[in-house]
């Protein structure tokens, strides 16, 4: 089940200004969906250092390790491994709790979503 079925979907994503995300794709389905595009400040990576860290991973772990034979293959791939980064492995940024985890304490303590970004 996708993630954005259980939670809802984000209220802005924060990015760099990078091509990928230059699309009028990704403004549409932002704009259908009541989802905020912020961009941070060109040549400013440490704005946005939680993404950019998640993206190195990413990019380590699932693109630069697997050669992938099809969509589906990646699209697989990538949820288990979603699966396992959200909900299994601690994060020493978050006193070595999951994304899970964190979420949960937060929900508990009444911080909000917004308060997260």
């Amino acid at each position: 089940m996708p993630l954005i079925t259980i939670r809802g979907y984000p209220l802005k994503l924060r990015m760099d200004n990078g091509p990928e995300f230059i699309s009028l794709t990704l403004a549409q389905w932002a704009e259908d969906h009541g989802v905020m595009l912020k961009s941070i400040n060109s040549g400013r990576p440490t704005k946005n250092v939680f993404i950019e860290r998640f993206n190195r991973t990413d990019r380590t772990e699932i693109l630069d390790f697997y050669l992938f034979k099809t969509l589906n293959e990646a699209r697989e791939i990538t949820d288990r491994w979603l699966n396992e980064y959200n909900s299994e492995r601690p994060h020493e940024s978050l006193n070595n709790l999951t994304l899970e985890e964190y979420r949960l304490t937060a929900e508990k303590l009444g911080i909000s979503k917004s308060a997260w970004n």
